[in-house]
C-alpha cells in the first residue's frame, strides 16, 4: 500500500512541475490561451483528483 501512495505522490508532484511552468507560459503568449484551455481545464482536474485519490489511499494506512 505504501508503494501505491509513494508512486501517487510522485505523479502529483511531476504533474504539479507541469502545471507551475506550462500556465503562466500558456498565459502570457498571444492567442495560447484559446487553444490549450481545454488542456489546461483537464489537466487541473486530474491534479484535484489526484488530490483526493492520495488523501483517501493515505486514509487506509495506520
Amino acid at each position: 500500500m505504501i508503494l501505491i501512495i509513494q508512486a501517487l505522490v510522485l505523479i502529483l508532484v511531476i504533474l504539479s512541475i507541469i502545471l507551475v511552468v506550462s500556465i503562466p507560459v500558456t498565459l502570457a503568449s498571444p492567442g495560447q490561451w484559446e487553444k490549450s484551455k481545454n488542456l489546461i481545464y483537464a489537466s487541473i482536474g486530474v491534479w484535484t483528483g489526484l488530490i483526493i485519490i492520495t488523501g483517501i489511499a493515505n486514509s487506509f494506512i495506520t
